[in-house]
């Protein structure tokens, strides 16, 4: 059975939380990510792991929110930040809510969209939150927040396009890049003229895609812990 909650019956979702009355809620953004990634790749990979980290340690998983803030690249194409943490905060206290009065005794903030001032908001809503001790426990986290991930966290670069590729391959492709030898690295990749445009972190060409599924694996590990 499906862990997405949109997808299930009441009944169902009766059934997964009597288990484990967990909830996971995956956050990312419509965001530029260069030209072989997809732009919703933040959400995407929060989503694709909370999802591995159900299966694993139980729980259900909510429709990833795609609107994100922060990161200083908002005027980028195909890109859609909110202004503030406003807008964002609202729609998690609402959630909360709800889900506290379902009895849900654990919702788990997962977000692939990791600029500072999306991680200040997290931690300062569920900090917030828990200290008012009602409704569910709240644990904010991130991608970028795995001790054992042996990978720097980037933008665009090794680290997010492996995960987007152990998550689904389909969604990469590095042949939208000029090969290395014919393109090297020598621009600022805030320059449109950069073969990496938007990339921060290791360059994507010079990666083993094949790498992804170990650090999946990592990851899904020390995220599925925040359910036990």
């Amino acid at each position: 059975m499906t862990r997405q909650i949109e997808r299930l019956r009441p009944h169902q979702i009766r059934a997964q939380l009597a288990e484990r009355p967990v909830v996971w809620m995956p956050l990312g953004t419509i965001e530029w990510h260069c030209e072989h990634l997809p732009v919703g790749l933040d959400a995407l990979t929060a989503h694709g792991l909370c999802l591995r980290a159900a299966e694993r340690g139980g729980g259900l998983v909510m429709p990833p929110l795609y609107f994100g803030t922060g990161g200083g690249h908002g005027g980028y194409p195909w890109t859609i930040m909110m202004q503030g943490a406003s807008e964002i905060e609202a729609i998690l206290t609402r959630t909360a809510e709800r889900l506290g009065a379902m009895e849900v005794e654990r919702l788990i903030l997962v977000s692939g969209h990791f600029a500072d001032e999306q991680l200040e908001m997290l931690d300062r809503f569920s900090e917030t939150w828990n200290a008012v001790g009602t409704g569910p426990r709240i644990i904010a986290t991130a991608v970028n927040r795995c001790p054992g991930a042996d990978m720097a966290p980037d933008h665009a670069g090794a680290f997010e396009t492996l995960l987007m590729h152990a998550l689904a391959a389909e969604l990469v492709d590095l042949s939208r890049l000029p090969r290395l030898d014919q393109a090297p690295d020598a621009f600022d990749r805030h320059d449109p003229q950069s073969p990496v445009w938007g990339v921060i972190g290791t360059d994507p060409r010079t990666v083993d895609l094949s790498e992804g599924e170990r650090l999946m694996d990592r990851l899904t590990d020390w995220l599925t812990l925040q359910a036990l």
